[in-house]
């Protein structure tokens, strides 16, 4: 096998993972191959990374030790068709895949194998080397492949293992977390604007918040909920607030809105 890693998928996702990997000096642009039907993706990894990219997935797949599944879960069938009769059975198979069950990609990839399979759940914030990554081994997956996949991760990500069953529950936390806090910054600067600032005012203002609130919780032994008791004095203007949202639905929202990605990611799996 020529390649380390094959990137069947070349969306943003994989762009993380392959930018963190060779970041962190976990394998040469030499030792990765992607493809994708986009011939403009294609460009942007083999021009812009330095890394091989063709349009054939089954190609991919057959020269790669560890093929990681980077499409969509609709596309599933369509990208999967023809890459099982090309690989191993020693080939390690990392889906990052929503929805999309370790079972039902050795139900595309074919009978008389006993695929190794490690799904996976990253998220965009592996771009600047802050992601989180939840990994879980499929029935045929050792020890070993649940290392190789954390190696591959660790490079951008902070890497946790949990059971398969958790992780609709993990898409719908970390997997679009990143969007549901980009979200309350864009409704932050929305009201700065409303309120007199101009939009560069209003942006530093919401994204430096953001930022370092966010460094406070990462670092801090307190509960979110704990923190943001120690910021609202009573009778205050943050009290004020946090009670318009509350009386607004907002936190009924975000947990309902959580869950319902959640069923969203059983969705797609059927």
């Amino acid at each position: 096998m020529r390649y380390e890693v094959g990137v069947v998928g070349a969306g943003n996702m994989a762009e993380a993972i392959v930018r963190g990997v060779l970041t962190g000096k976990v394998l040469g642009a030499n030792q990765i191959i992607v493809a994708d039907v986009s011939a403009q993706r294609r460009e942007a990894f083999q021009n812009g990374l330095g890394i091989r990219a063709v349009d054939d997935n089954a190609e991919a797949a057959r020269e790669s030790r560890m093929v990681i599944l980077s499409v969509k879960p609709q596309k599933m069938a369509e990208a999967l068709a023809g890459m099982g009769q090309a690989m191993s059975a020693d080939t390690l198979v990392v889906s990052i895949m929503a929805g999309i069950s370790s079972v039902a990609i050795e139900r595309h990839l074919g009978a008389g194998k006993a695929w190794r399979i490690v799904r996976s759940m990253p998220n965009t914030p592996m771009l600047v080397g802050e992601g989180m990554v939840v990994i879980s081994g499929g029935r045929n997956a050792t020890g070993e492949d649940l290392a190789a996949a954390r190696r591959i991760f660790e490079a951008a990500a902070t890497v946790l293992e949990l059971p398969e069953e958790k992780m609709d529950a993990v898409t719908a936390m970390s997997g679009s977390g990143p969007a549901y806090f980009f979200y309350l910054v864009e409704q932050m600067v929305k009201a700065g604007v409303e309120m007199g600032l101009t939009g560069e005012q209003a942006h530093l203002l919401a994204t430096r918040t953001a930022a370092g609130a966010a460094k406070m919780m990462v670092s801090s032994k307190d509960s979110p909920g704990e923190l943001r008791r120690k910021v609202t004095s009573p009778n205050g203007t943050t009290q004020a607030a946090i009670e318009t949202m509350e009386g607004r639905g907002v936190g009924e929202g975000i947990v309902a809105g959580v869950k319902r990605a959640a069923e969203r990611g059983r969705e797609l799996g059927r």
